[in-house]
């Protein structure tokens, strides 16, 4: 699993054998079954997540309790309610198991650790924020501009795999869509 987070970081910055045991050595394992919350809203986030394993969707409830799934996290990805980790306030989110998962978790002394004690763990962290800056501008935009439809041809032709592993319930709710609508897009 170890192996997993190393191959990733090696997609953007070269790690020594050594850099990778310091890397390693602020990490922890945590295995978790489906339904199982790693956040719940209203409680302090302690960890960013890295997913070797499973489907995590990441949740807001808003003041009428109405559930907006934010995003789904899958193999390879980093997860969390980042904005709670970065302010060590409480989460205003929710972070739920969709499949039996298994995550590498950083504390954020252990973040500032790795990014002041080997420069290039702050160049790959930059890199991974950068993008998913970059995922979520496009999301507002293709929120703001496109239709429905477009929306689920944009999320099927990105990430096909999560039409099999999740329910069509929660891909409706993700593109902000009635359950009926998705069937009429998929048709």
């Amino acid at each position: 699993m170890k192996a997993d987070l190393k191959e990733h970081i090696q997609k953007i910055i070269p790690l020594t054998d050594e850099e990778f045991a310091f890397v390693n050595s602020h990490f922890s394992t945590k295995k978790f079954k489906k339904h199982q919350f790693l956040i719940q809203e209203g409680d302090p986030v302690k960890y960013s997540y890295f997913v070797i394993s499973g489907l995590l969707k990441l949740v807001y409830t808003d003041s009428s309790a109405k559930q907006h799934i934010v995003s789904f996290a899958m193999e390879d990805w980093w997860e969390s309610d980042f904005y709670a980790f970065y302010t060590q306030t409480n989460a205003t989110m929710s972070l739920e198991c969709l499949e039996d998962t298994e995550v590498l978790c950083c504390t954020l002394d252990d973040y500032k650790k790795l990014c002041s004690g080997l420069q290039k763990m702050e160049r790959f962290f930059l890199e991974k924020a950068t993008f998913g800056f970059l995922g979520s501008q496009r999301r507002i935009i293709s929120w703001l501009t496109s239709n429905s439809k477009e929306r689920y041809e944009h999320l099927l032709q990105q990430y096909p795999s999560l039409f099999q592993r999740v329910p069509k319930s929660l891909i409706a709710s993700y593109l902000g869509v009635s359950r009926e609508t998705l069937s009429r897009l998929s048709s």
